[in-house]
C-alpha cells in the first residue's frame, strides 16, 4: 500500500495564509520522508461554489503539489457506511436522540469536559428508542470502551486525550468528520498526518476508532497555527490574508511562499529548494504571527 501525507481542506471559502503554511508543512514532511503526497477535498459539510477550485489554484500558485486525481469525501460514502456497519454489527454503535442543546444541559461525568456525551441514549431499551423514532431521527454513536486514549506526536509529544461516544453519523445522514477522516487516510494509505493544532485534541477519538476498524494510526504532527496580531487564529476578518486579497494589494503569491518558508526558517525560493534544509526537529513550536507586508 501507498505510504503518503495529505493536505485535505474544507471547501468552505479561499485557502489563507494560515491554511497554507500548513500545506507547505504537510508537503515537507510527505517529501523529506519519501512519502506520496495526495490532496483530498473535505466536502462532506461546508462547500460553496467555487471553492475547491479557487484552494486548488492557489495551492499550485505556491508550489504544492500532489500526485494523484483529488479525492472528495462526497464521493465516498459507500465506505463511511461499510465502516458503520461493520462497527453496528460487532454491537459498538447506537441511536441517539439528544439535541445539541440537551447535551450541554446534561450532568457530565466527573472531570469529563462541558460538551462530552453524558451517555443519555446508551442503555435505551427498545422500546425507548421505538417512541423517540417517532419524533426525531437518530444519530449513530460509537459505543466506547475507553474514556481516553493516548497519542504519540511528532512535535507534541505524548497526548492523552478524552475519547467519548462520539458521533459517527449526524441525525441528517450527514458522515461524521471523525470517522470519515479515519476511513479515508486508512483507504487512501496516508500514514502520515500532518494539520494544525487545533485538531490535536480530537486526535486520540480517531486513533483508537483506527484501532477497532483494524487500520493502521497514522504518525501525527500537529503544526503551531498562525494567528494575528492579539494571538486569535488567523481568520478573513484579518484584513488581506488570501492570495487573492494579498495579490490585490501588491503582494504576489511566490512573496508569500517566500514568507511562510521564512517563518520555518527556511530558505526562500521554490519549495524543492528548501526541502533539503528541512528539519522537523528545527521547527518553530510557536504560533507565527502574521502582518501583512507592507511594500
Amino acid at each position: 500500500m501507498t505510504s503518503a501525507g495529505r493536505f485535505a481542506p474544507s471547501p468552505s471559502g479561499e485557502l489563507h495564509v494560515g491554511n497554507l503554511r500548513t500545506a507547505v508543512l504537510a508537503w515537507l514532511f510527505a517529501k523529506s520522508t519519501a512519502r506520496t503526497f495526495l490532496l483530498r477535498v473535505e466536502d462532506l459539510d461546508r462547500s460553496r461554489s467555487g471553492a475547491e477550485a479557487e484552494q486548488l489554484r492557489d495551492l499550485e500558485a505556491i508550489g504544492v503539489r500532489w500526485a494523484a486525481a483529488v479525492v472528495r469525501q462526497t464521493e465516498r460514502t459507500a465506505l463511511y457506511d461499510d465502516a458503520i456497519a461493520r462497527l453496528t454489527a460487532e454491537g459498538r454503535t447506537y441511536e441517539c436522540f439528544c439535541t445539541r442543546r440537551e447535551i450541554q444541559e446534561a450532568p457530565s461525568a466527573p472531570h469529563a469536559p462541558q460538551g462530552a456525551y453524558p451517555g443519555t441514549c446508551r442503555r435505551l431499551s427498545h422500546g425507548e428508542r421505538e417512541i423517540r423514532r417517532a419524533s426525531r431521527p437518530a444519530s449513530i454513536r460509537l459505543r466506547s470502551d475507553v474514556a481516553e486514549w493516548a497519542v504519540e506526536d511528532q512535535l507534541n509529544g505524548k497526548f492523552v486525550g478524552m475519547v467519548d461516544d462520539f458521533v459517527l453519523r449526524r441525525n441528517d445522514g450527514v458522515t461524521a468528520y471523525n470517522l470519515a477522516v479515519v476511513v479515508d487516510d486508512a483507504e487512501q494509505g496516508i500514514d502520515q498526518v500532518v494539520r494544525g493544532d487545533d485538531l490535536l485534541p480530537s486526535t486520540p477519538r480517531q486513533a483508537y476508532l483506527a484501532t477497532l476498524l483494524g487500520a493502521p494510526v497514522p504518525e501525527y504532527a500537529h503544526v503551531p497555527l498562525v494567528v494575528n496580531h492579539d494571538g486569535v487564529r488567523l481568520a478573513k476578518r484579518d484584513g488581506a490574508v488570501t492570495l487573492g486579497e494579498l495579490a490585490a494589494v501588491g503582494i504576489p503569491a511566490e512573496r508569500v511562499r517566500n514568507l511562510i518558508l521564512e517563518s520555518l526558517g527556511l530558505p526562500a525560493g521554490p519549495l524543492e529548494d528548501a526541502l533539503p534544509f528541512f528539519d522537523p526537529e528545527r521547527l518553530p513550536r510557536e504560533p507565527w504571527v502574521w502582518k501583512t507586508p507592507t511594500d
